[in-house]
C-alpha cells in the first residue's frame, strides 16, 4: 500500500510526487494519458525530423521557481536553452518591440520609438530588482505567505508602496500609457498580459504583464534542451530513483472516502487503490469536487461556489515543420523565440473585446513560438519548428470573420481556422505558407483530450483575474490546498498561485499532507481489504 497516491502526472503532480518521496513516503502517480507530463510533453507527431511541444513551450516561471530549483534536476540530464532574442512584437509600419537578454538593450530599443522610453523601462526594471524576489516568493508559496508579505510590506512601506500597489492593479493599457509616450514598452505590458487571460483594459492586467515582462527581463524565455518531454522526463527519473512509482493510462473515476477521511482512489478498470496517509489531485477543481468526490462529501457552500468557477479562455493551436526560417518583415523577429502578433494594443483591445462578446476573432492575436530558434536540437539546421496559439471563447455565438465558424470543431472549422492563423502570420512573414512542411491542428476538444485538465482548451486552470486569485482561488476561502475532506489535497493550477509551469501547487499540497500525517502508524494498522470490499460488495 503507497503512503500517497497522486492523481495526475503533470508537473504539479510529479513535483508533489517527488517532495514525498523524498521525504521517505511511498508514491504511486496515476495518469490518465499513455504517458507522463500533462501539459508539458513533446513528439514527433509534426514531422519526423521535427520535435514540437504539444501545449507548453517557453518556461519563465520554471526558471524563477525555487520548487524546480530544489530539484537539482540538472543532475537528471535537464538543461535548458535560451533563443537570442527574448520576444518581439513587430508593427506594421516594420518596426518591431523587443524584449532583449538585456535590460540595456531593450532600453536602447525603446528610445528609438520615443526619448526617454529607455529610462522608464530601466525604472521598472529598478522597481523589479528591489521588489521582485519578495512578490516571488508571496506568490511561490503557500497561502498565505506570510514571511513574503512581512518582508514585502516593511519595503513597500519604506518606498511609498500604495504607488506599486496601484500599479500593479492598473489595467496594462493605462500602465502603458503612464509609462511610455512610444508604442513598443505598451505592447511588451499589453501583450505578455495576454499569455493569461486578461486584455489590455482588464483591472491588474499591467501587473500581470509587468510580471510577465520583468521574468523574461530576468531569466529570458527558456525551454528544455530536446522538448519540453524533456523536463517530465527529468522529473520521472528523479521520482523512480526515489522509489516512486509512475502508471500511466490509469484514469482515477473516484477518490475513496471514509469517515470523513480520503482513504484511496478506483480508477475506471475498477481496481482499488489504498492510500496510507494521502491523496493528491493534479486536476483541475471543478473535476475534484463535481466528479472525483461524492457531492455527500462536501459542504453545500462549496458546490455553490464552484457553480460560479470561470475557467480562462479557450485556446485553438497549430504546429508546424517548417522547411526554412520564417521570413519576417521586421528583422529583430527573426531572433526572437517568442512572437506576438497584433496590431498594436488597439488590435489587442479588439482581439479580447470579441471573444468578450462571444465571437471568433477574425484578426486572432498570435503567440507564436520559433523552437528551433530557441533549442537548435529540435529541427534539422535551416529550417524551424514553430508554432502558434490564439485565444477563443468557450460559447461560441458568432464568428467575426467569414467563416461562420460555430465551434463545433469539425474539420472544416479546424482548417478555416487554422487557415485564418497563417493569413495573419503572412501579413508579418509574407512567404511563410511556402515554407510550411506539415501542421498539426489542435482545436480546443483536442487539446481537453489529450489532457482532461485543459478543459475547452482553457491552460490556466482558471481564469487568472482578480476575483478567482489569492483566497479566491479556486472559490472564495480555498486559497491553501487543503480540502474539505481530510488527507485529499488539491496539487493542480486550480490552486493558488495558479498556471504556468513552476511546480508551486503541487509542492504545496506535498508540504500540507507532510504536515498533516507526520506521525506513521504501524503498518499493522492498515487495513488494505477495507477499500477492496467496498467494491466486491458493491456498497
Amino acid at each position: 500500500m503507497p503512503d500517497a497516491v497522486v492523481i495526475g502526472a503533470g508537473p504539479n503532480g510529479l513535483v508533489a510526487a517527488n517532495l514525498l518521496a523524498e521525504s521517505g513516503w511511498s508514491v504511486e502517480v496515476l495518469e490518465a494519458q499513455p504517458e507522463p507530463g500533462g501539459a508539458v510533453r513533446s513528439d514527433r507527431g509534426v514531422h519526423p525530423d521535427y520535435v514540437s511541444d504539444l501545449f507548453s513551450a517557453f518556461y519563465p516561471l520554471a526558471a524563477a521557481s525555487p520548487v524546480l530549483a530544489g530539484l537539482e534536476l540538472q543532475e537528471e540530464g535537464l538543461s535548458w536553452s535560451r533563443a537570442p532574442r527574448v520576444l518581439a512584437h513587430p508593427l506594421p509600419d516594420g518596426r518591431c518591440a523587443v524584449l532583449e537578454r538585456r535590460a540595456e538593450d531593450t532600453a536602447a530599443g525603446m528610445d528609438t520609438f520615443a526619448a526617454g522610453d529607455g529610462a522608464a523601462w530601466l525604472d521598472l526594471c529598478a522597481t523589479w530588482n528591489r521588489f521582485g524576489p519578495d512578490i516571488l516568493g508571496a506568490l511561490f508559496t503557500s497561502f498565505p505567505p506570510i514571511r513574503s508579505s512581512v518582508r514585502l510590506a516593511a519595503r513597500l512601506r519604506a518606498a511609498g508602496g500604495l504607488r506599486l500597489a496601484r500599479t500593479l492593479l492598473l489595467p496594462a493599457r493605462r500602465l502603458g500609457e503612464e509609462e511610455f509616450r512610444g508604442e513598443a514598452g505598451r505592447l511588451l505590458l499589453a501583450g505578455n498580459a495576454l499569455h493569461a487571460d486578461l486584455g489590455p483594459e482588464a483591472a491588474g492586467s499591467g501587473g500581470f504583464g509587468w510580471l510577465m515582462s520583468m521574468l523574461g527581463q530576468t531569466y529570458g524565455f527558456p525551454v528544455p534542451v530536446g522538448g519540453a518531454g524533456a523536463l517530465t522526463a527529468a522529473l520521472v527519473r528523479r521520482l523512480e530513483r526515489h522509489d516512486g512509482v509512475v502508471r500511466c493510462g490509469e484514469r482515477v473515476k473516484e477518490v475513496v472516502v471514509r469517515g470523513g477521511r480520503a482513504v484511496g482512489v478506483r480508477t475506471a478498470q475498477g481496481e482499488s487503490v489504498p492510500a496510507f496517509r494521502a491523496v493528491l489531485a493534479d486536476v483541475s477543481a471543478p473535476a475534484l469536487y463535481g466528479e472525483l468526490v461524492d457531492a455527500r462529501h462536501l459542504p453545500d457552500q462549496l458546490l455553490s461556489d464552484l457553480r460560479r468557477f470561470q475557467w480562462d479562455f479557450a485556446t485553438f493551436k497549430v504546429d508546424w515543420a517548417l522547411n526554412g526560417p520564417v521570413p519576417w518583415t521586421a528583422a529583430e523577429a527573426a531572433a526572437a523565440g517568442t512572437v506576438h502578433l497584433a496590431d498594436g494594443v488597439d488590435g489587442l483591445t479588439r482581439f479580447a473585446a470579441q471573444i468578450a462578446t462571444g465571437r471568433v476573432p477574425d484578426r486572432p492575436f498570435l503567440l507564436f513560438g520559433q523552437m528551433t530558434t530557441a533549442d537548435a536540437t529540435r529541427s534539422p539546421a535551416g529550417t524551424e519548428s514553430a508554432w502558434a496559439y490564439t485565444h477563443l471563447p468557450h460559447r461560441i455565438k458568432g464568428d467575426a470573420g467569414e467563416d461562420g465558424l460555430t465551434g463545433s470543431w469539425d474539420r472544416r472549422e479546424q482548417e478555416a481556422m487554422a487557415d485564418r492563423m497563417e493569413n495573419e502570420v503572412e501579413r508579418w512573414a509574407p512567404g511563410f505558407r511556402s515554407r510550411i512542411t506539415s501542421r498539426r491542428l489542435l482545436a480546443p476538444p483536442t487539446l481537453e483530450s489529450m489532457d482532461a485538465n485543459l478543459r475547452g482548451g482553457a491552460i490556466n486552470g482558471g481564469t487568472a483575474a482578480a476575483h478567482q486569485q489569492l483566497v479566491f482561488r479556486p472559490t472564495p476561502g480555498t486559497g491553501r490546498p487543503e480540502t474539505p475532506v481530510k488527507g485529499l489535497y488539491l496539487a493542480s493550477a486550480a490552486a493558488h498561485p495558479g498556471g504556468g509551469v513552476h511546480g508551486v501547487p503541487g509542492a504545496n499540497a506535498a508540504r500540507a499532507a507532510l504536515r498533516g500525517r507526520a506521525a506513521r502508524r504501524p503498518r499493522s494498522a492498515c487495513r488494505p481489504w477495507s477499500i477492496r470490499a467496498e467494491r466486491n460488495t458493491g456498497e
